[in-house]
């Protein structure tokens, strides 16, 4: 497809998925026509590029509604918002939830990713291979397809599945743990259904103990009713922020020392003052794409206590003045999104967001990168899920080119206990260098797999201790921890305090705060070969070091792997490295920089392939 229109029309069908986006058209081709030489000729300028912004849930919507995106759909939608057809087919090839050919109305994801693979995806599977066909091909009389997919953040109820069907009412649901009688009847039947909740206990094994700060609520309070919310203290941050001022507020994140939760472990407060001390139009942005493999908190968060979430995004506009913001989910979160929705709108009738910014929600489409949070305004803003260059960074030029606030849903949820407690009294929690009360990420071979909340300064011992020790054969031969971009552990390191101090001095990271155990039945190098794979098939390909060097890293893994290098096991270690060190230097962003982290940390702790 090029940058001229083709002269594919788009269906009914298709037209009506538009429309219920962008409001039905004036004329069927409204706001452009075709010139002599079959180029866009436009008419409404500036203001109709403006919404370039609704690329995402234009190609949503399409897809939800016919399972694919054809060329006389994306034709229509590129006319109706003024975007080149080339860049919007650029935009809709990049997710992988898209799909610019056609395929079956039915579709059933089956995550393959470590957490899933030690838990029996490999056997679901090959089960639904033998019951269905080869991944990726037609069944069911064409009405239905099976593929493999990445982690889909349900790791502590693996092996999952995303069944989604096209369709006026577009259906979804996640099976977790799912086998392939109920994944095949699903197909076999024809029909997804409404995304459904497990008890909590099932995704928080401490659901309801006394201690809990972060996690007090979920499956205690009705998730879906304000009033209940506000029963068990809700909103009442919101209102002593309003009360005692924005000044007040940011200088309470100050002092509580609140330390970014995504990653990055920036201090918060310092984001808050910067986007505070600047004017004009500013944005906020929620970062729910927790797309990190073993990682699930902010999706429990998120379905289980999802005012929780609102209330901290009031209270963040409230204080840095952001007159709009978004909360950017990851696609595969149907239950979460659905949650988030409903909370929105209450909020909304309840006047909590009366006098502040409003908040729209913006669903992702299958992208690792646009956990990035340059990635995820690109993508917000109608453009492939790249990340940018920095600086300028997004205090100063964020989301539109505007001084933009983000921070990732469980730091923001920190944010109304800061404000009730103090800053002070919430600094006192955890150590010096990592305060607070943190939520961790237990699946693989685990008894009890599920998030859990500790302060910091607990071990990696403890946490799986509390998780109910090692499951399998009950022997730890290794444990993941900050997730596939994070670095392996041998049973020696088990004593290290999960903080950010205890991580740096073994060579790893708090990361998205993974603890996933490996028992000794478990072969590493099936794991690390997975993680190569998981990078190579995520990197966005915008610069060299990470696209050819994240292809690199799994070639070399599969020849170690097949016990045929191209010369001594040695130097196909040296060689290892040296790409790794490459794609940490010249990268642009953390993918690249962390694509080699877990693998060169297994190799260095462990003779995998000597």
């Amino acid at each position: 497809m090029d940058l001229h229109f083709t002269a594919d029309e788009p269906t009914a069908a298709e037209i009506s998925a538009v429309d219920s986006v962008l409001g039905a058209a004036a004329s069927r081709w409204a706001g452009g026509g075709r010139g002599d030489n079959e180029a866009q000729t436009s008419r409404g300028g500036h203001g109709a590029r403006a919404d370039r912004h609704l690329l995402l849930p234009v190609l949503h919507a399409i897809h939800g509604r016919v399972g694919w995106i054809s060329p006389g759909a994306l034709n229509y939608a590129c006319r109706r918002l003024h975007v080149p057809p080339a860049e919007a087919f650029g935009v809709a090839d990049f997710y992988a939830l898209f799909s610019t050919k056609p395929r079956p109305p039915l579709t059933a994801r089956v995550c393959d990713d470590i957490a899933c693979r030690v838990r029996g995806a490999e056997e679901l599977c090959a089960r639904l291979e033998a019951d269905l066909g080869p991944a990726g091909e037609p069944c069911r009389g064409g009405e239905a397809a099976w593929f493999r997919s990445p982690c889909l953040g349900h790791c502590e109820r693996a092996p999952a599945v995303l069944i989604a069907e096209s369709g006026k009412r577009r259906r979804e649901c996640v099976l977790a743990p799912a086998s392939a009688e109920e994944v095949g009847g699903h197909l076999t039947r024809g029909g997804a259904a409404q995304a459904a909740a497990l008890p909590a206990a099932v995704s928080v094994p401490q659901a309801g103990q006394p201690q809990l700060k972060l996690l007090q609520r979920v499956g205690r309070v009705d998730p879906e009713s304000p009033d209940d919310y506000r029963a068990h203290g809700g909103f009442a941050a919101l209102a002593r922020a309003r009360a005692k001022g924005r000044e007040w507020v940011i200088e309470q994140v100050l002092r509580s020392h609140l330390l970014g939760r995504g990653g990055a472990a920036f201090p918060a407060g310092r984001k808050w003052q910067a986007v505070a001390a600047r004017g004009g139009r500013k944005y906020l942005v929620c970062n729910a794409d927790e797309s990190e493999p073993g990682t699930f908190k902010d999706r429990v968060l998120m379905e289980g206590d999802p005012f929780a979430v609102i209330e901290a995004m009031a209270i963040a506009a409230f204080a840095t003045g952001c007159q709009k913001g978004f909360i950017y989910i990851r696609g595969e979160y149907p239950l979460a999104t659905a949650r988030l929705q409903h909370a929105l709108r209450a909020a909304r009738a309840a006047g909590l967001l009366d006098g502040g910014c409003d908040i729209e929600l913006r669903r992702g489409a299958g992208a690792y990168i646009c956990g990035e949070e340059t990635a995820l305004f690109n993508s917000i803003e109608g453009f492939r899920g790249e990340p940018r260059n920095k600086p300028p960074y997004p205090t100063d030029s964020g989301l539109f080119g505007r001084p933009t606030l983000v921070n990732n849903v469980e730091t923001l949820v920190n944010v109304p206990r800061i404000v009730l407690a103090g800053g002070d009294a919430y600094a006192a929690s955890g150590t010096g260098g990592s305060a607070g009360p943190k939520l961790f990420c237990l699946s693989g071979r685990v008894a009890r797999p599920g998030v859990y909340e500790a302060d910091f300064g607990i071990s990696v011992r403890g946490l799986i201790e509390l998780a109910g020790g090692v499951s399998g054969s009950g022997k730890l031969q290794a444990a993941l921890v900050g997730g596939a971009a994070g670095a392996f552990l041998s049973p020696s390191e088990l004593d290290t305090p999960f903080t950010f101090e205890g991580m740096r001095a073994v060579g790893a990271a708090v990361g998205s705060a993974v603890v996933m155990p490996f028992d000794d039945t478990v072969d590493l190098s099936i794991i690390l070969l997975r993680i190569a794979e998981f990078f190579r098939d995520e990197t966005c390909g915008q610069c060299v070091p990470c696209r050819i060097g994240a292809v690199r890293q799994e070639e070399l893994l599969q020849r170690l792997h097949r016990g045929g290098p191209l010369g001594s096991t040695e130097q196909e270690m040296k060689l290892l490295k040296e790409i790794g060190q490459v794609m940490r230097d010249a990268s642009i962003c953390g993918l690249g920089q962390t694509a080699s982290s877990a693998v060169e940390s297994a190799l260095d702790r462990f003779p995998i392939f000597r």
